[in-house]
């Protein structure tokens, strides 16, 4: 039975590059804000770009469908995505998050020569290389990243790290929670590979 993805409209995010990339696994996407629809898929995708402190209002009353829908299925964060599920984020403020991996999202700090967002691509350090999200991709693989800020959690919570300025984490998981900071579906391969493995997981 071909699997459904929910890839979650509230406003933010490349909604049809995502499910583009969703389609290439052969699975089934549909892009909504309807909370039955979220509750009722086998997976979910929260794409994202922009501020998190508008990502958060946008999602709105969504939160809570999201976060209960993680109980018993896959969540895929992508980009801003991933930096929602975190606790607390400090771009622009200090704003909460959807708590579903613990730790915090901080903005690059100024270093001469480097600039900010951090854009473009850059190998991914498998830290923990027997996640089903990562099945069959090389240690240090290239991907695609378009950010400020970067996710600040514990080595417990972290599946791969980044250099960038400062080592950071560019994706993580806890539970049923997955996220990536940055872009599989500009990834190539890599990221499409990214993709089949997270419907590998249903």
């Amino acid at each position: 039975m071909t699997p459904t993805i929910a890839i979650i409209d509230y406003g933010l995010g490349n909604l049809r590059s995502v499910i583009r990339g969703i389609e290439k696994t052969g699975a089934h996407a549909i892009i909504t804000s309807n909370p039955v629809d979220i509750a009722s898929a086998d997976g979910i995708v929260l794409p994202g770009v922009g501020a998190f402190r508008e990502g958060m209002e946008q999602l709105g009353v969504l939160k809570t469908t999201v976060i209960d829908a993680t109980r018993s299925v896959p969540l895929l964060g992508i980009c801003l995505g991933m930096q929602m599920l975190m606790e607390k984020s400090e771009e622009h403020g200090e704003y909460a998050g959807l708590g579903l991996i613990p730790g915090r999202v901080r903005k690059f700090p100024h270093v001469q020569g480097y600039k900010v967002p951090h854009m473009g691509w850059n190998s991914i350090h498998l830290e923990k290389p027997d996640n089903p999200l990562f099945e069959g991709l090389s240690p240090n693989e290239s991907v695609y990243f378009v950010h400020s800020y970067y996710a600040d959690t514990t080595p417990e919570y972290t599946l791969t790290t980044t250099q960038y300025i400062c080592p950071f984490a560019s994706s993580v998981f806890n539970s049923n929670s997955y996220g990536v900071q940055f872009h599989p579906e500009k990834s190539g391969v890599t990221g499409l590979r990214l993709l089949k493995n997270f419907i590998d997981m249903i």
